[in-house]
């Protein structure tokens, strides 16, 4: 199976006092991540556009490190990627700082003859989020979602999470309107009640019966309540993790953890608690990206 996670790669700062560590992170590279550790015989390939600068270089050899196919990174003479600070609370909660204007991620797919989406097509399934979305411009978004109906329609699969910042969309409503698309057109829905809440101001309750209507395979992540299951709205007794030092990926890994085992044939239960047994892990570190 050849899986395409389609996205931002970043540099990430996570601060400590008046130093900071410097690492690779982003939203959708983080969930390819995990669930190439979590399921080592999927081929993963990350899609996205870096410059040619050192920190590019950085990006693309920490992305290979990971066993994660680059060959459809593409890179541009004029571009530099984006970069975020991380700072956290005394509960582990954390904000973000970002510099991601002028990132060349947001030309992904751009050619001079309008986007291009080919190398897409070789793929069994693709994993994508808001976040991935947002960044494009309305035109590539629209072209984007053209093509995805198109893949959809010839077997292959979509994987969304709306993973929602406000500051990267116009407003809530547009973010409203590309998400419903997204869910719309997606096989496997990774939503979170964080997120949904943020852009409708709908309750726990009424966001759940949303999806569970929807009738998708995939998980509404509550945070330390557990996963529901998408498809019959069980829920289970999950431990919560001990010790939250950073919540920092939380949602990408638990992503990363259900996708690994839900694609290669755990049940849904057996999937959710993957998910939630490796996002207990990544809050007890400090970063995105567990040390291997």
């Amino acid at each position: 199976m050849k899986i395409a996670a389609i996205g931002e790669a970043m540099i990430e700062l996570s601060m400590a006092g008046d130093s900071a560590g410097v690492g690779v992170a982003g939203d959708t590279l983080n969930t390819a991540i995990y669930l190439k550790r979590s399921a080592p015989e999927l081929q993963i390939d990350y899609i996205t556009r870096l410059g040619k600068d050192a920190f590019s270089d950085r990006i693309a050899d920490f992305i290979a490190s990971e066993d994660i196919g680059t060959g459809g990174i593409q890179r541009d003479p004029e571009g530099t990627p984006g970069l975020y600070a991380i700072t956290t609370d005394d509960a582990g909660e954390r904000s973000f700082t970002y510099w991601r204007d002028s990132s060349a991620a947001r030309l992904t797919f751009v050619t001079d003859q309008g986007p291009d989406f080919a190398a897409l097509a070789q793929y069994d399934v693709i994993y994508l989020s808001g976040i991935t979305m947002a960044i494009l411009s309305a035109s590539t978004r629209s072209a984007l979602m053209r093509f995805l109906q198109a893949f959809r329609k010839s077997g292959g699969r979509v994987c969304y999470d709306s993973n929602y910042r406000a500051r990267l969309w116009m407003d809530p409503e547009t973010a409203w309107t590309q998400n419903e698309a997204m869910w719309a057109l997606s096989d496997i829905a990774l939503p979170s009640v964080d997120d949904e809440q943020e852009i409708t101001g709908e309750t726990p309750e009424v966001i759940a019966r949303r999806f569970l209507d929807l009738g998708r395979t995939g998980a509404l992540k509550r945070g330390e309540l557990g996963p529901m299951c998408l498809q019959t709205g069980a829920t289970y007794d999950f431990p919560k993790a001990e010790t939250v030092v950073d919540t920092t990926s939380a949602g990408d890994s638990f992503n990363g953890g259900y996708l690994g085992a839900s694609l290669t044939g755990a049940s849904q239960a057996n999937a959710l608690r993957a998910g939630h047994d490796l996002a207990m892990q990544v809050v007890g570190h400090k970063g995105a990206i567990l040390p291997k």
